[in-house]
């Protein structure tokens, strides 16, 4: 099933049990649990990962069907290239398929897709791919999907003064004007509004350098899931979960 498909497949009245007026404008996913679904089933690891596209899917057609508009997952975080390069060249390899396989659908249904992160490490094809998608769906506004690929959040704040620090150099930022909405434009998120919801799967409870400085008002959201299980269902769960917060941001 691609996104149109499972655009038409999520039921109206599920939908309906939400609060319209309350649904977080920005939601990032941890996607975790793909080995352990695999492991469980003995099968091997990357089985997981491609089994783990159709819970992505489902995620971005929910997103579009109940109004969020912005999407961040975490895909592949600068600590996975230590994994086997036997999984890594896999993923590298489905990251191509998927983007190939789904832009068409994507752009139809006003996706932009976005890439955060530091691409210099990927693959000449894959990075042909990310150009490709950002180009086609650049004009897209129904759902801004941010896709974290070799993405660490401490290397981004650290990208982001360095690079602070040399346009202070130029005389382009005066540092003691310096405020939160001037450095968070540096970031690899640039001016995409914080997350209001992360969603992290398989029963972790940590946040693994996942947009530290964004997330510092954000709800959080741990479900025992395993990624490849997590459909509409969990995700609606979860969208409820975070309707019943009250968010103070630090006031009574």
């Amino acid at each position: 099933m691609n996104i149109s498909s499972f655009l038409s497949s999520i039921t109206t009245p599920r939908i309906d049990d939400l609060k319209k007026g309350n649904i977080p404008k920005h939601v990032g996913i941890i996607m975790d649990g793909n080995g352990r679904w695999a492991s469980r089933r003995k099968l091997p690891r990357i089985l997981g990962h491609k089994a783990g596209v159709q819970s992505l899917r489902q995620a971005i057609a929910t997103s579009i069907k109940i109004g969020v508009k912005y999407l961040t997952v975490f895909a592949f975080s600068s600590e996975n290239w230590e994994r086997p390069k036997k999984e890594v060249d896999f993923l590298m390899g489905l990251f191509v398929d998927c983007l190939n396989e789904e832009l068409d659908s994507l752009n139809k249904n006003g996706v932009r897709i976005k890439i955060i992160g530091d691409r210099k490490k990927s693959p000449q094809k894959l990075r042909d791919s990310f150009r490709n998608a950002e180009s086609l769906t650049s004009g897209n506004s129904k759902l801004v999907f941010n896709i974290a690929f070799n993405y660490g959040s401490r290397q981004e704040i650290i990208k982001a003064i360095k690079n602070m620090y040399e346009d202070a150099k130029k005389n382009k930022i005066e540092i003691e004007k310096l405020d939160e909405d001037t450095f968070s434009g540096y970031l690899y998120t640039g001016k995409t509004p914080d997350p209001d919801l992360i969603i992290r799967t398989s029963g972790e409870y940590r946040i693994s350098n996942f947009m530290l400085w964004q997330s510092a008002y954000a709800e959080y959201y741990f479900t025992k899931t395993l990624w490849p299980d997590f459909n509409t269902s969990h995700y609606l769960k979860a969208i409820n979960a975070y309707q019943k917060r009250n968010r103070r941001f630090g006031k009574v």
